[in-house]
């Protein structure tokens, strides 16, 4: 999972259903060229790709890369390495779409107190 500290220089992600790759890039501070090459070594990370091949990432993509991240640039995980820590520990990538889950309801519900004010 990201550290606390890492989860303060990202930005946070917007309540979209699907972003571009370069969308992705700014959030997770990561080039485009990066995503493509993590995609092929990542099994779990697949985008929907639509017309003319075009790559669009949904909330749990983008949380998945933020973890990636965090394995090979924070915790110093070689690819391999991150691989399978990624392929060992499902439970973590679950419970960050239960997270993301829980976070989309906090989300909508804040948005409807601003509203009502």
């Amino acid at each position: 999972m990201l550290e606390p500290k890492n989860n303060d220089e990202l930005p946070p992600i917007p309540p979209k259903r699907y972003f571009t790759i370069g969308e992705v890039g700014e959030l997770c501070a990561v080039k485009p060229h990066v995503l493509r090459y993590w995609e092929a070594e990542f099994p779990q990370l697949k985008p929907v790709k639509r017309r003319g091949n075009r790559r669009y990432y949904q909330r749990q993509d983008v949380i998945l890369i933020r973890q990636i991240k965090s394995l090979l640039y924070e915790q110093g995980y070689t690819i391999g390495g991150a691989r399978q820590k990624m392929s060992d520990s499902p439970d973590e990538l679950s419970q960050a779409k239960v997270d993301s889950g829980e976070i989309k309801s906090m989300i909508r519900d804040l948005e409807e107190v601003i509203a009502k004010l």
